[in-house]
């Protein structure tokens, strides 16, 4: 079963006047179905294809009470062309058992989607913020944590920051976050320079991946005026491999106060690149230390680079 919430009323865009919401807007799915956790996304992948509509083991319990220790229910955002399953069956289980009430949605789907992540970011957004006062609502939290991988970062930072979701939110934390988007080995500024090419990649990809090409309006628009707003906690955890974001400082916020976390800086032997950042172990140990302090250090592993990519080539076309 996949909920989709509808909650009624004006949206808050960034400049603070209250607008009906966005055409072509829709509510984001909500999967129901409990399933287990995965070692990466390919297994995610298999899982999902014979299990649809499934959501990590311990993730959107609207019944779920925070409790003192953890009063913020923590939201998950998938990333492009991926569901809340495939890109958090692995963390999402370990937040829960840490006592998080854990929720995660299916964003920026078209209808009948199997995959989601897909269509206009600033949609997305929207998305994210209504399902953000649908939380809210449930638990009684007064705020929550937002951890958005890949896009998932992005559309999330754009709710926070241009939808006036700051005064909802205690802290945001992007995992291989395309801050200031990426150049892709360089074929960017070449694609960007071709009348039409940026559209015809848009038509064999996403819309939503073209937006986060450096330098689309959307990510101007996105860092307009600063890439932070007062009163959240920004943090980022990138990889020096990241294979979609590049140059690696494209990842980092510039704004007071945010925390940007070099992986490698940390552990130089883990060169966990940008696909399989949320199936590492040290990154997940590393998220729970930025959501509860008093977590255990996170413990250094050898990871070679590489690991994880052919497991998303094969599952995206499979």
């Amino acid at each position: 079963m996949v909920l989709v919430f509808v909650i009624a009323g004006a949206a808050v865009l960034g400049s603070g006047v209250a607008t009906a919401e966005p055409a072509g807007f829709r509510p984001a799915d909500v999967p129901m179905h409990a399933a287990p956790p995965q070692p990466d996304h390919l297994a995610a992948a298999w899982y999902q294809k014979s299990h649809p509509n499934v959501t990590p083991m311990g993730t959107n319990d609207f019944g779920c009470v925070p409790n003192t220790a953890h009063p913020r229910p923590v939201v998950l955002a998938h990333g492009t062309d991926s569901t809340a399953y495939s890109d958090w069956s692995a963390i999402a289980p370990r937040l829960a058992a840490a006592g998080f009430c854990v929720f995660a949605l299916n964003y920026g789907g078209s209808p009948g989607a199997e995959s989601y992540g897909t269509e206009d970011l600033v949609l997305s957004a929207h998305q994210v913020r209504v399902f953000v006062d649908q939380v809210l609502a449930a638990t009684g939290a007064s705020e929550v944590d937002l951890v958005g991988f890949s896009q998932g970062a992005n559309v999330t930072r754009y709710y926070v920051n241009k939808l006036g979701g700051a005064a909802k939110v205690g802290q945001w934390i992007g995992l291989a976050s395309p801050t200031y988007g990426g150049v892709m080995y360089g074929l960017v500024p070449i694609a960007q320079s071709i009348p039409g090419a940026l559209d015809a990649f848009a038509r064999v990809t996403s819309l939503a991946a073209v937006q986060q090409a450096e330098g689309s309006p959307i990510m101007l628009d996105l860092n307009a005026g600063g890439d932070t707003v007062p009163e959240v906690r920004y943090v980022t955890i990138g990889s020096r491999v990241d294979e979609m974001i590049q140059p690696f400082d494209n990842i980092a916020l510039r704004g007071p106060g945010a925390r940007n976390i070099a992986l490698q800086d940390l552990c130089p032997s883990d060169l966990t690149g940008h696909f399989h950042m949320v199936y590492d172990l040290f990154v997940q140990e590393l998220l729970l230390t930025v959501l509860e302090p008093s977590s255990p250090a996170p413990v250094c592993r050898p990871v070679p680079l590489g690991t994880g990519i052919p497991e998303v080539i094969i599952a995206g076309n499979s």
